[in-house]
């Protein structure tokens, strides 16, 4: 199995470490550590220093409670550290939701787009599917649909009812079929179940037994429960800081491998790798015959 992206075929028989790098001053666990573009991309190197495979950039946080960012705002944060991220030589990504900035970043030679909202957002004035027409007009980069239940500043304050697996599987499948009837090719797509979007601890753990499920739509899957609080909920120190959730983290990393996933979103990448040796070592013909 390949992710084709924008310069890079991504071999994911495998699994790749994507390095989280927040370029902004609000996020849940790192927000500010990384404030302009010197910072940041002294980040992006010791990220690759580590092991990261793909680096995402984000310019706007999606934690709970977060506000919209202008797009203007969200741009001058991020073109800055995504014109020299992309000389790096590794698969470059970018979180973002915005079309506008979906194509500001394409056309600095981003590979990747890593859209919380699945291309469903649009901003007024915009056509319903901008951001898929952004995606689609696009010859190869690669694209990640993940899903999220209401929006970030209110999601966690109204999570999702019933059956997390099938609900997530249900509207995952849909957004990929929209985007394939674009013209976008099924090797450009991966899957992101949302863990922590508008979901209870309960669900985001059903996602992680039932990964089964998704994986049979027939996409990777990325997934990130990096430093997420559900992990604080079931494993202790809700009250600590998000940067110590580490060992669990790397713990919900490596069952996520083991049940499929491909792509782990994480901000610790030194220890997610070592983590991964060891899982290797143990289990060395995983995923090598993988077409």
């Amino acid at each position: 199995m390949f992710w084709q992206t924008s310069r890079h075929l991504i071999d994911l028989r495998q699994p790749r470490v994507m390095g989280i790098v927040n370029l902004t001053p609000d996020s849940f666990s790192d927000g500010g550590d990384h404030a302009g573009p010197g910072a940041a991309l002294r980040h992006c190197e010791q990220l690759l220093a580590e092991g990261a495979d793909i680096l995402d950039l984000g310019a706007e946080s999606s934690r709970p409670g977060a506000a919209v960012l202008p797009a203007d705002e969200e741009l001058a944060r991020l073109l800055p550290v995504l014109r020299d991220a992309v000389r790096l030589g590794v698969p470059v990504s970018v979180d973002t939701y915005k079309p506008r900035v979906m194509q500001a970043a394409l056309d600095l030679g981003a590979d990747i787009v890593n859209d919380i909202w699945a291309l469903r957002w649009h901003e007024a004035g915009e056509a319903p599917g901008a951001g898929q027409a952004v995606v689609a007009a696009h010859p190869n980069c690669g694209v990640c649909l993940m899903h999220m239940h209401g929006e970030p500043a209110t999601m966690q304050r109204a999570p999702m009812d019933g059956d997390a697996p099938a609900q997530v599987r249900s509207f995952l499948a849909e957004a990929t079929l929209q985007l394939r009837a674009r013209g976008v090719a099924a090797e450009r797509i991966v899957l992101d179940p949302g863990v922590g979007f508008g979901k209870t601890v309960a669900q985001n753990f059903a996602l992680l037994a039932h990964q089964a499920d998704l994986l049979a739509l027939g996409h990777a899957l990325l997934v990130g429960w990096s430093r997420k609080s559900s992990l604080a909920a079931v494993a202790g120190g809700a009250d600590r800081p998000a940067s110590e959730r580490l060992v669990p983290s790397v713990a919900a990393a490596l069952l996520a491998v083991e049940r499929g996933a491909r792509i782990l979103r994480v901000h610790d990448v030194r220890d997610t790798v070592a983590a991964l040796r060891v899982w290797r070592a143990a289990t060395p013909s995983t995923f090598d015959d993988t077409p």
